[in-house]
């Protein structure tokens, strides 16, 4: 067995069994690296699973990024653009790209017998990706679309059934004002726009509750081609088309690639644009978290140098009795560095225990919870990663021995003769 090796477990299982006076300090220092890892490991885990699931819904809704009309227009009564379904399938061979779908929206007033509230109708079609909002189904079901038929069928949330009053199949009626194209014949022969109010039945397929307000108080589903039907469309003119990657973190790349190949005439707006605010918020937990781990190892660190200082004053008659012996200072702090390096391994043992068992309590039982008006969320989510994980370790582990080098130096100080004689 290595001498240093040897040495600083005869030391580590000293301090177990006996009373000395650096004992407690000893596990004052392990307890707040445990401590410390702990929350760093929550931290980063709660943060993560928050900006996750934040982007999820939001993306639930809007899509990884849109393709539209290079316009200023940025209501819901978008200008119309056609692509061609050879040049879509192109695009969908981009690396990175995961799915690329059609959209439409309108304005319209859902009226009841006694109530009416103002909507957002989304236009999908029947290739609409629905993996992601059918968790968020509460009573019956998602749309159900056919190449060969119009479908009927709306989809809303339950914010607006509860204001409404709403049922599974219900009929109701939903109100629009549309922008027509006509010629005037009689007069100069120029075309002119006419609005007209138009209104349409549907009948309620099912509801879906995010907890994410600002789309669930007046975002509903329907079959794109009824708000072709309402906008004088043609049958390939659509608002613009939804794109989603399969990984998010290159999401700028993959975005200009797909520019450069749609060319001047269209453009593509990420959704990091249509919410900066939201995005601009999960930057600033960003910041929140490399504080609160800034500070938890600077804490576990001070509190491991205060233990090796104690514990190299205490064992200055060892010291000097090693150096007599003829053992070179290197070595001997190669003994508290070895034994640094335990403690803080035990430290660790603690900490990841400790972290990983109150996120799994939290993932599986949902004990902390939240106003989801506030932050969209009804529970504080749970994101654990193996990366994130030996990440913390590692740079605690690294940094608080980097760190511990500084009171080894003492050891330098410490001579034989007077560690002996004042023994």
């Amino acid at each position: 067995m290595n001498f240093s090796n040897y040495i600083a477990k005869r030391l580590l299982n000293n301090q177990e069994s006996s009373k000395n006076i650096s004992r407690p300090i000893v596990r004052i220092g392990v307890i707040g690296i445990a401590l410390g890892v702990a929350v760093m490991i929550i931290t980063v885990s709660v943060i993560t699973g928050f900006q996750k699931q934040i982007i999820q819904k939001i993306t639930t809704f809007t899509s990884h990024a849109q393709i539209c009309h290079y316009d200023e227009n940025q209501s819901m009564e978008p200008m119309p653009i056609v692509i061609d379904e050879n040049r879509v399938n192109e695009l969908r061979k981009i690396p990175n790209i995961r799915h690329i779908q059609a959209y439409a929206t309108k304005n319209g007033i859902l009226k009841t017998k006694t109530d009416n509230e103002g909507i957002v109708l989304k236009g999908v079609t029947f290739d609409y990706d629905w993996s992601q909002l059918k968790s968020y189904v509460v009573e019956g079901s998602v749309l159900s679309l056919s190449k060969d038929s119009i479908g009927k069928d709306i989809f809303i949330s339950q914010s607006l059934a509860n204001k409404l009053h709403l049922k599974i199949n219900q009929k109701l009626l939903v109100y629009f004002i549309t922008k027509k194209k006509l010629s005037d014949t009689a007069s100069s022969g120029e075309n002119f726009i006419r609005h007209e109010p138009r209104v349409k039945d549907f009948y309620i397929k099912g509801i879906f509750n995010t907890g994410f307000e600002e789309f669930d108080n007046n975002l509903v589903f329907v079959d794109l081609r009824q708000i072709q039907k309402l906008n004088y469309w043609e049958h390939n003119q659509v608002a613009g088309y939804e794109v989603y990657v399969n990984d998010f973190n290159v999401l700028d790349s993959s975005l200009e690639t797909l520019n450069d190949q749609l060319g001047y005439l269209y453009k593509v707006v990420s959704v990091k644009q249509l919410q900066s605010a939201i995005f601009n918020w999960l930057d600033m937990i960003d910041v929140n978290a490399v504080i609160i781990i800034t500070l938890m190892v600077l804490v576990a660190a001070i509190n491991m140098i205060s233990a090796l200082l104690i514990l190299i004053l205490e064992q200055t008659t060892l010291i000097g009795i090693l150096k007599a012996l003829g053992l070179s200072n290197v070595h001997v702090r190669k003994i508290f560095l070895n034994l640094s390096f335990r403690l803080l391994a035990k430290g660790l043992l603690f900490g990841n225990l400790i972290g990983l068992s109150l996120c799994f309590l939290q993932t599986h039982l949902k004990i902390i919870s939240l106003n989801p008006e506030t932050y969209y969320l009804a529970s504080v989510p749970i994101n654990l990663s193996l990366s994130h994980i030996i990440a913390i370790n590692f740079g605690t582990l690294v940094i608080c021995l980097l760190m511990m080098v500084l009171p080894t130096f003492l050891i330098y100080k410490i001579t034989p003769m007077r560690a002996i004689r004042f023994s």
